[in-house]
């Protein structure tokens, strides 16, 4: 059995490089192929990794920044069983982090995304609001001998079999994007087969999001930006039809949706 993983990057380089040298430089023999997909960085990240010695990484310099539509083209010439996405921003993993995903996702035929387990670590966002106020929404379970977290996942550092990838035909693309959440979207497409989507308690790794490591992208800001304005508009929509006595008595008896706080 065979591992792929792609690392997509962009204007990071402090955070790739501790990415490198300890996540991929702590993989086992079962990862066969290293993709790293550089979306036009301007900071360095261009001479960091046209100087790297190690051959079983290939580099891709694209020349604009495609975000996270990255990972199908850069996913395209691979040719391993398993694959997995890594967040440039995972700055350290335990030895064989690789194999112990691998060991994991094998062991649950029904599971067709499996991410590692975040350290608790109070200056990444992610982490904090998994820890913080996400806690109550994840619960731990055993399934065939293996540990896992249920609750929100993401792709943070997370497998899925390629048989599974080339069933709902990859990760999706989005060309009006930069950031999105492909990650998400590909859960969705995964649970349309049956398929589920989990955490493996019991490997964890260092991950190092937000402003606390490094100057938020636009884009990326944009993206979070425009979102909340969308459900701030659903929360007011959602408020004004509340006041509609005949709306409020059916939305009590079918939760067509719920009321907001």
């Amino acid at each position: 059995m065979s591992i792929a993983i792609v690392v997509l990057t962009y204007n990071r380089v402090h955070l790739l490089r501790q990415c490198v040298e300890n996540t991929l430089g702590r993989v086992s023999n079962a990862t066969k192929e290293i993709v790293i997909w550089d979306n036009a960085s301007t900071d360095g990240t261009r001479a960091y990794l046209d100087q790297l010695e190690d051959p079983g990484i290939r580099v891709v310099h694209h020349h604009r920044n495609i975000g996270q539509s990255g990972y199908e083209p850069a996913f395209a010439p691979t040719i391993s069983e398993y694959l997995v996405e890594l967040d440039d921003d995972v700055i350290e993993a335990p030895q064989g982090w690789d194999e112990t995903l691998l060991e994991g996702i094998r062991r649950l035929p029904k599971c067709g995304f499996l991410a590692a387990n975040l350290v608790n670590n109070p200056h990444d966002v992610t982490a904090r609001i998994m820890y913080g106020p996400s806690a109550n929404h994840y619960r731990i379970v055993e399934e065939d001998g293996v540990r896992l977290k249920l609750g929100p996942t993401g792709g943070w550092c997370a497998m899925t079999p390629r048989r599974i990838y080339d069933e709902v035909g990859g990760f999706r693309q989005n060309h009006r994007s930069v950031f999105w959440l492909e990650d998400a979207a590909y859960i969705e497409d995964i649970q349309r087969l049956g398929y589920e989507a989990a955490i493996l308690n019991d490997l964890e790794v260092l991950h190092a999001g937000g402003d606390h490591y490094s100057e938020p992208a636009p884009e990326k800001l944009e993206f979070w930006k425009a979102r909340q304005r969308r459900l701030d508009n659903r929360r007011r929509i959602k408020r004004m039809l509340l006041r509609l006595p005949l709306v409020r008595r059916l939305n009590e008896r079918f939760r067509w949706f719920r009321v907001p706080g």
